[in-house]
């Protein structure tokens, strides 16, 4: 990870994600969910996988990222992908690899309302 690397909500990021048995990860993009000058003193940051199966995304808690949009456009994404508010990890800083783009959160958000019942 680059030292400087600085973290925004919304933005696009490549993380080592972990698996849900959580002894395995994978890389794969990931959006950064948590308050920007969150300030907790850990060097950690929670994200919400994103997935390239598109069937995934039939779930209230998951937003569809269309390349053919210009937030699409915006988000690094290299094919339509789905944001999954329901498989949410915290990752250490070190296992952040660069940052790939950004997303606007409305969509997001409602999406956290809902996966969090708030």
């Amino acid at each position: 990870m680059n030292p400087n690397l600085t973290f925004k909500r919304g933005g696009i990021v490549l993380v080592l994600f972990p698996n849900s048995n959580l002894r395995t990860a994978k890389s794969r993009p990931a959006i950064i969910v948590q308050a920007d000058k969150l300030e907790t003193g850990l060097q950690q940051v929670i994200v919400a996988m994103i997935t390239s199966r598109l069937f995934r995304s039939k779930h209230p808690s998951r937003i569809i990222v269309q390349l053919s949009t210009p937030e699409g456009q915006q988000s690094g994404l290299l094919s339509d992908s789905v944001i999954m508010t329901d498989n949410l990890a915290t990752i250490a800083h070190t296992e952040i690899d660069r940052a790939i783009g950004i997303l606007p959160m409305i969509k997001v958000d409602k999406a956290l309302r809902y996966t969090l019942g708030i």
